[in-house]
């Protein structure tokens, strides 16, 4: 790891408050990028590029996303980098309807369950429309009137 300074007149930070806070303090032990500190911390990678060392961080950033119903929303933290089918799995446990059952709409189209949500642009706080499959209502609504037994409009009440 190489640690190289910096004027502070090329790299400036958003936060003025920030920069002068940490820099009054005086305590240079390698801080990272983001504190302000004066330093950037550099690393060399296999191809031999020198490139700004990154936060270490591994976790992935988190969305809230607005899946609506016909008559209710739901809002559902799911992983940026997630897919539609990652995203029907979550809903399944919210709604009740299983992946397959359900169809995802984003912007008007609807959404493969291998699209990645970053890919196709959802961000945080937007909406989704969540339909159930037509196909699989209605097989579902003829599989309930075949269980149940068809009553006829009379009684006989005459047995010969």
């Amino acid at each position: 790891m190489i640690k190289l300074r910096y004027s502070k007149r090329l790299f400036r930070r958003s936060s003025s408050k920030s920069s002068t806070a940490s820099s009054s303090s005086g305590s240079s032990d390698g801080g990272d990028a983001g504190s302000g500190r004066g330093e950037i911390e550099w690393e060399v990678r296999p191809g031999g590029m020198l490139v700004q060392k990154r936060d270490g961080r591994g976790d992935v950033e988190v969305i809230t996303v607005r899946v609506a119903t016909g008559f209710s929303w739901h809002d559902v933290s799911i992983g940026a980098t997630c897919t539609f089918g990652e995203l029907k799995v979550v809903l399944s446990m919210v709604t009740g309807l299983e992946p397959r059952e359900q169809r995802l709409l984003f912007r008007g189209k609807e959404r493969e369950d291998s699209d990645h949500l970053h890919m196709v642009g959802v961000r945080d706080k937007d909406k989704v429309l969540l339909l159930e499959d037509p196909a699989l209502k209605d097989m579902k609504l003829r599989a309930a009137l075949t269980a149940q037994p068809v009553q006829r409009p009379y009684q006989p009440f005459i047995r010969v």
